[in-house]
């Protein structure tokens, strides 16, 4: 079985996935993906915690870790999932903890950011979660449930985007409103969901936004979501059957279909012949786990994305075997791991992805996850209590992927 890895090759590949050394030429670009859970309970929590770097607790410790790993990582334009939903926090982000060192790692500046806001925690007016109660009121799960993305309260679990390079802020397109109905063949659980509702869900259960990044003298689209996981549900599958479709939206829009809208009433999908990459969190793998419909093959094998180098670390593969339970019955590579989940079920996952456009000249790519000889293991480690306050885990139970690009010529 392909999960199988011998301590042997574990040992030979100890070293070999530590970033700070993965640098390329001077022009390619190294565009990454990060869900740090870097969420909090309440709103105006990560505010507070930003804003005040010198406080020794959970909450900071986390937050320096997450810079540390951006830092060593070092990409050029990054997306970042579960950052709630707050301008100013991810300001404060980026000047109290990316731009000072993290013990030792190099500084990084991004002179360039965008944040808009997400349908996590937008009250639906519905009983979305058919539990009775058409809960409008912010801090609990039957909230969450009931609005239009999960979320206790609004923009928890948001996104934000980090450049090196210009944004074209004025032709950013962001797809939060988006109506599920409006996607020919969509998988809306009818039974489950009214009319009524079906007239107002969203697609998105935070947002799709093209992000053109202007480097080198091309604009690259940065194709960035955070689908909701196909799990928390019920036998009508939900959020698998959202899950899919929020994937199948950029299937769809790097094929320029003309079915979408954006946030401003303009129609159509991508420019035929423009250069993209797709970034996030999708919460799908492609062999294992609880995809509705194997719904990450949409993009992988997808005649326009190059998914032909995926990202890999010897510290997945090595978590693979050392954790074992759901592990063992796996049957993808757990070198392509990207995310550590509880062994009971579903075990470790691939779940986050950087996919260039077919064409562009991919010079490498990686996991920050580093085996556990590896003193920068620290930062990944593995699940304890110590951490339960900030999820179970000294950074998140996601890791940093990334892909370098040539964008010569």
């Amino acid at each position: 079985m392909r999960r199988l890895l011998t301590a042997a090759v574990i040992a030979a590949t100890a070293f070999a996935a530590t970033p700070a050394q993965a640098g390329g030429r001077h022009d390619d670009i190294r565009f990454a993906t990060y869900n740090l859970s870097l969420n909090r309970p309440a709103e105006g929590l990560l505010r507070e915690h930003l804003a005040n770097p010198a406080v020794d607790d959970v909450y900071r410790r986390q937050a320096r870790n997450v810079a540390e790993v951006i830092q060593r990582a070092a990409p050029d334009v990054v997306l970042i999932n579960e950052f709630d939903y707050d301008p100013e926090a991810a300001r404060l982000f980026a000047a109290n903890f990316l731009q000072v060192s993290q013990n030792g790692a190099p500084a990084i500046t991004y002179k360039y950011r965008y944040v808009a806001p997400s349908n996590t925690g937008i009250p639906s007016g519905f009983d979305l979660n058919n539990n009775g109660v058409a809960d409008t009121t912010p801090g609990d799960g039957s909230y969450g449930d009931d609005s239009f993305g999960y979320g206790v309260f609004p923009g928890q679990y948001g996104m934000v985007v980090y450049s090196k390079y210009p944004i074209s802020t004025r032709d950013v397109r962001t797809f939060q409103l988006f109506k599920w109905k409006d996607m020919p063949g969509n998988l809306i659980p009818a039974d489950f969901y009214s009319p009524e509702e079906q007239a107002v869900l969203r697609l998105s259960s935070k947002s799709h936004w093209d992000v053109p990044i202007r480097a080198n003298g091309r604009t690259v689209h940065f194709l960035v979501s955070h689908p909701t996981p196909p799990t928390f549900d019920g036998p009508e599958d939900r959020n698998g059957r959202r899950n899919h479709d929020e994937i199948r939206f950029w299937a769809d829009y790097v094929r320029s279909a003309r079915y979408i809208y954006d946030d401003k009433g303009h129609r159509g999908g991508l420019k035929p012949g423009a250069a993209f990459v797709i970034a996030g969190d999708q919460n799908a793998d492609p062999f294992d786990g609880d995809s509705y419909d194997d719904a990450i093959h949409q993009l992988v094998d997808h005649p326009l994305i190059n998914s032909r180098r995926a990202p890999s670390s010897a510290g997945a593969a090595e978590a693979s075997v050392l954790q074992g339970g759901a592990n063992t019955t796996h049957e993808g590579d757990p070198g392509n791991d990207t995310a550590d989940f509880a062994d009971t079920a579903p075990g470790n996952l691939r779940a986050d992805y950087v996919l260039p456009r077919r064409g562009l000249k991919v010079t490498g790519t990686g996991v920050f996850w580093p085996v556990q000889a590896d003193p920068l293991s620290r930062l990944t480690g593995v699940y304890s209590p110590a951490w339960s306050a900030v999820g179970g885990y000294p950074t998140s139970d996601h890791r940093l992927t990334w892909t370098d690009i040539s964008l010569r010529r």
